[in-house]
């Protein structure tokens, strides 16, 4: 049987959105690279959809319209186990979580898989793929800095999304345009119209 991907751009990524504050980012992610034409599979948390509605007053159902508009986009159950990101077998181009709550982020430190999320983040852990979760909490506490210990020697990226203020933002959109330019730099995507240190343009590099 061929390949059903026939490049690296086709390989689906995977990316999560938890209840933690700041589901601009994986809302601004997603559209970044369903909009470049790779596959996505979406998987939000209860507690995202929650969160999502409050900052962004607008309910998840909605989010899922607009996102499924801009490319191929899935959006699977949290306990649908026959989904590919369940399997190891199945390609992937890695997972990020946008953000990440630290109960998510604890629970992937100790291998527990309780939903499709937490399972396609031990698949990547195990099968040496990209694990980049975009931890949203302070101040931390020792568990905290220890889960992420933990999983950083594991192979993941810890990420928080720490705001860049030498780009000169003129938004809040911006500091969140230039974190997901991070990631997706952290993916080998390299975004067209990043900033890049050095450059004349300081906004648009």
């Amino acid at each position: 049987m061929s390949d059903p991907y026939g490049s690296q751009d086709k390989v689906p990524l995977i990316l999560g959105i938890t209840g933690a504050s700041g589901s601009a980012y994986g809302l601004t992610l997603a559209r970044m690279i369903l909009e470049s034409g790779t596959p996505l599979s979406l998987l939000v948390t209860d507690a995202g959809k929650q969160v999502m509605a409050q900052e962004t007053r607008r309910p998840w159902t909605e989010w899922r319209e607009e996102l499924a508009e801009a490319g191929s986009l899935d959006t699977p159950g949290p306990e649908d186990w026959h989904h590919p990101c369940a399997s190891g077998s199945a390609p992937s181009g890695g997972l990020v979580v946008a953000p990440c709550s630290m109960g998510t982020l604890g629970r992937i430190a100790g291998g527990i898989s309780g939903n499709l999320l937490e399972r396609a983040a031990d698949v990547c852990l195990k099968e040496r793929r990209p694990l980049i979760l975009l931890a949203r909490e302070t101040p931390l506490s020792v568990i905290h800095l220890e889960n992420m210990l933990r999983l950083a020697r594991a192979g993941a990226v810890i990420m928080p999304p720490v705001p860049a203020f030498y780009t000169a933002p003129g938004s809040v959109e911006d500091l969140v345009t230039h974190t997901c330019h991070r990631v997706l730099d952290q993916l080998g995507r390299r975004p067209a119209g990043a900033f890049r240190w050095g450059s004349r343009d300081k906004r648009h590099g």
